[in-house]
């Protein structure tokens, strides 16, 4: 399992508390039907620091720290 250090995930959990909108910048999973400019909102954040959202396509993918892109609306 990666890790992440506690400071930061406890920053992250900050930043996107659940229910916080997000849209997708990137995501490098070659399987994702998701594409930049999805929206969804953040579910929860596991140990690892991966960002689950329940995006409006209804997709429940996670964003994974360090490898995929989110980023936070201001609505």
């Amino acid at each position: 399992m990666k890790q992440i250090h506690p400071e930061m995930l406890k920053a992250l959990r900050s930043y996107y508390p659940p229910g916080t909108r997000v849209e997708l910048v990137r995501m490098d999973d070659p399987y994702t039907r998701l594409k930049p400019g999805d929206r969804g909102s953040v579910s929860f954040i596991d140990d690892t620091g991966t960002v689950f959202v329940d995006w409006d396509s209804g997709s429940r993918l996670g964003a994974v720290f360090g490898e995929d892109e989110i980023r936070k609306l201001e609505e």
